[in-house]
């Protein structure tokens, strides 16, 4: 269990990564891992395959959590 600086619902600002200097609202918290989910920050894709004759296949987009030590308050 690790102590993190951030709570659900606070803007943060993302200092060290490939969305560096961006901001975004904390959406969810994994205390264990100590990572977080930030709204519109570090976005994956998830391709999907279609399971049934009749079903499409698509992209799903979607954001990855990140290292809470990787962003800090935004006052």
């Amino acid at each position: 269990m690790q102590k993190i600086h951030v709570k659900i619902g606070d803007n943060v600002k993302i200092i060290s990564g490939s969305d560096k200097n961006k901001t975004g609202e904390v959406l969810k918290i994994d205390r264990s891992t100590g990572k977080i989910v930030v709204k519109g920050i570090n976005f994956k894709f998830k391709h999907v395959k279609p399971n049934q004759e009749n079903e499409v296949g698509e992209i799903k987009q979607f954001e990855a959590p990140i290292h809470h030590s990787n962003v800090q308050l935004n006052s």
